[in-house]
């Protein structure tokens, strides 16, 4: 059974379940539930490249290859153990497939020259332009409000980063702002998706021939031990795909605004996964930055609320 899909007994487990809540407070639970998850996930894959990368335990072609097609692998046995689940109507294309994979293979040979505080500011500083633009293109109005939370969360994100930024090489930095373009794209068109399982499944078994020919091109640098295959392997199969089928159950309900907005909150929680998982300090300036893009996020997505749609009654 597919993310977001339902029949008649479950729409009633779900609802008893739910109590009085009616349909549109249950369809934003579910939709702050599946946003929670994904954050999760994407905040543990960049604990996870971080340690394959930063350790030297792959190299970046490799990292990417394994990374999308233990993705597609694990996608394709969970709709394959669906029996209801009708890939042929649902279906990815080649369009974000590619876009997947840019992201991708920028994303892992950008952090081979970056640090992580320089390439998180410039991934997540790519995907707010890109959706915010493509929002403001079709006519979603943020008000006073939501542009001050806005900048609250970039500025806490910039505090958060600040110790680690370092003047970058400019093809690392071109190479993460195509990253977060590529992103930034591949989330935009996940919205509305009916299926996500299969037209996440599909995207990750067509972005196969890209990453094939990626490895081929860089064989010469090949470098694999098992512990990077190990944190390759989780983060395509577990924290990459599953969390990308959550992230676009998420997408149905959530704006362009608002999904670039609550992306903001990844940062913040690779960081406490870094305390937790790495034994890295919890300190002061991780609190309140954390304080500061957790604050601007809820500010700006209240008052987002609020936007409007130029030419719209509302």
């Amino acid at each position: 059974m597919e993310i977001g899909s339902k029949t008649d007994g479950s729409k009633e487990s779900s609802n008893s379940s739910m109590g009085g809540l009616n349909k549109a407070d249950r369809d934003r639970f579910h939709t702050a539930v599946y946003t929670a998850l994904a954050l999760i996930a994407f905040a543990a894959n960049s604990v996870l490249c971080r340690l394959a990368l930063g350790e030297a335990a792959i190299d970046a072609a490799s990292f990417t290859t394994i990374r999308l097609v233990s993705g597609a692998l694990v996608l394709l046995v969970l709709v394959r153990a669906a029996a209801k689940t009708r890939t042929d109507h649902h279906r990815g294309n080649w369009t974000s497939a590619f876009m997947l994979f840019l992201y991708a293979v920028t994303f892992s040979f950008a952090y081979t020259s970056l640090n992580t505080g320089t390439g998180a500011l410039i991934l997540f500083g790519s995907v707010q332009a890109t959706m915010i633009i493509f929002a403001v293109c079709q006519g979603e109005r943020m008000r006073l409000w939501g542009w001050l939370g806005l900048f609250m969360g970039l500025a806490g994100l910039t505090y958060l980063v600040s110790p680690g930024l370092a003047a970058p090489s400019p093809s690392a930095a071109a190479l993460m702002t195509v990253a977060g373009i590529s992103w930034g794209i591949y989330s935009l068109r996940g919205r509305g998706s009916v299926s996500p399982v299969a037209v996440t499944t599909d995207n990750f078994l067509r972005s196969t021939p890209f990453v094939v020919l990626i490895s081929l091109t860089f064989f010469q640098n090949l470098h694999i031990t098992f512990t990077g295959a190990i944190y390759a392997s989780i983060s395509g199969g577990l924290t990459s795909a599953i969390g990308y089928v959550i992230w676009y159950a998420a997408l149905r309900d959530l704006s362009s605004t608002g999904a670039a907005l609550v992306q903001l909150i990844v940062p913040v929680l690779a960081a406490l996964g870094g305390v937790v998982l790495l034994s890295e300090p919890l300190t002061m300036r991780l609190l309140l930055s954390s304080f500061m893009i957790i604050g601007g996020v809820a500010l700006a997505l209240t008052h987002a609320q609020h936007s409007v749609k130029v030419g719209s009654s509302k």
